[in-house]
């Protein structure tokens, strides 16, 4: 059983004590594989379904911004809860799979009801199915996340987890933009065959990686407090390690989220080619893919923190230019598409990989081992980021008088070129100004995994 620090008693078994180097690729792809569907019905709830009900229902965009931004909100309570739970469930049932496997038929059936709204769906079909997709989206991502940071506790090991956790999603995210383009569908107004088909291609991968979980070790232990609520407050409250890497992830999260919720947009009445939106969104994706085995070297190379810190900088330079694109500039907007792809593969690798280490550093630090309830915190975080964008962008377009589906006047066109790209930048500098001096370097992490492994 879980036990406080001062009476540990919970081993990890021989199996999960020796993956440490040695996680094969099967176990690895067994782990991975489950990230493929629940990407691309994510991707889906993202750019296309905030778009979809605002052409297809009567409900205005700052109305589904605020319906987005209330059910993130909701996640501020649903996701340390389960990371709670997912961090206290005993041992033996396999703590991480079973909050998965429980979330998977709450998601089919979100899934199923939310990407296929009818004319008359209002606010409260929106909002309820809103909720419960993301309720059961943390039920499977917050102990999938902490399953990953368990499976080994190498530095370099790590980023190979987070690498196949990211190569995976970006596949499911890469399927799920495929559909429109396979089924000749155009623009940003005719999307329901295209939700019909993510709908049973999400549901039916669900299921099957699934079942590819029970290949995958289960079995680290956890050391907790008996206040752990109020000590997981302090790793926010109180300056550390986590709270700068949270609080960084935090606005460069919102820095990727805001120009991701604007794409379509942006590609259908600035850059006036809608039916490319769909092979951009589908570039911008390969090239993350690409770059994952690209920023596993470097980083492994020259330290997580400072591979990151790059990728922002290079981020932030390529955007400042949006704001002045038009019709006719698709060629440079392709070169920025290109460049912040391979920048995204950073962002889903090496952030949530340094936030594995911490739970070394949480276990040396304050005695607790609790990578449920970090990366509890992590997801909030996550969730938030999308949350302020859609909670900020969409009102700001209706402020300036843009509206999906009409003709918009110069300066509604101007609105939305800036805030596709100026937020952006202003978020990431935010977030590199933050992780100024962040101490853990791997030479580092390698003296808090001594400690670490001496007091287990």
């Amino acid at each position: 059983m879980d036990e406080s620090p001062d009476t540990k008693t919970e081993e990890p078994t021989d199996s999960g004590a020796k993956l440490t180097d040695q996680l094969k690729l099967t176990v690895l792809s067994a782990y991975g594989a489950i990230a493929f569907p629940l990407a691309g019905a994510f991707i889906t709830l993202q750019v296309l379904i905030p778009t979809h009900y605002a052409e297809t229902t009567a409900l205005s965009l700052s109305t589904i911004g605020t319906i987005m931004l209330v059910a993130r909100l909701w996640d501020t309570v649903t996701d340390p809860l389960i990371g709670f739970l997912s961090d206290k469930t005993p041992q033996r049932w396999g703590r991480r799979r079973l909050w998965v496997l429980g979330s998977v038929p709450l998601i089919c059936l979100s899934i199923y009801f939310l990407f296929r709204p009818t004319a008359d769906a209002g606010i409260g079909y929106l909002l309820g199915w809103t909720l419960a997709i993301y309720v059961a989206g943390t039920m499977a991502i917050v102990p999938f996340n902490a399953w990953g940071a368990e499976l080994s506790p190498d530095y370099r090991q790590r980023n190979r987890v987070t690498g196949i956790r990211a190569a995976f999603g970006l596949t499911g995210t890469m399927a799920a933009l495929l559909v429109p383009a396979i089924l000749d569908q155009q623009g940003s107004g005719d999307l329901a065959l295209t939700l019909e088909v993510i709908t049973w291609l999400a549901v039916a991968t669900l299921i099957i990686a699934s079942l590819l979980l029970f290949a995958v070790p289960d079995n680290n232990p956890t050391y907790l407090s008996k206040t752990q609520v109020r000590d997981a407050l302090k790793l926010i409250t109180q300056p550390s390690p986590f709270r700068q890497l949270i609080i960084s992830f935090l606005f460069n999260s919102a820095a990727n989220a805001v120009p991701a919720t604007l794409f379509l947009f942006y590609v259908t009445y600035v850059l006036k080619v809608p039916g490319l939106a769909g092979p951009l969104l589908f570039l911008y994706f390969i090239c993350a893919a690409l770059s994952v085995p690209l920023w596993i070297w470097v980083a492994g190379r020259f330290g997580k923190h400072r591979t990151w810190h790059w990728s922002i900088v290079t981020a932030c330079l390529l955007f400042v230019w949006t704001p002045f694109f038009g019709e006719g500039d698709l060629v440079l907007y392709l070169l920025i598409v290109i460049g912040t792809g391979i920048t995204t593969g950073c962002d889903l690798i090496i952030p949530s990989s340094m936030n594995g280490d911490l739970v070394e550093w949480d276990a040396v630090q304050n005695d607790y081992r609790r990578p449920g309830m970090l990366f509890a915190i992590w997801g909030t975080t996550t969730k938030l980021s999308y949350a302020l964008a859609i909670g900020i962008a969409f009102p700001l377009l209706d402020l300036f008088g843009f509206s999906a589906g009409a003709d918009n006047s110069a300066g509604s066109l101007l609105a939305l070129g800036v805030l596709y790209g100026t937020p952006c930048i202003l978020f990431k500098v935010l977030a590199l100004y933050n992780m100024r001096g962040y101490p853990i370097t791997e030479e580092i992490y390698q003296e808090i995994l001594k400690k670490s492994r001496t007091r287990t």
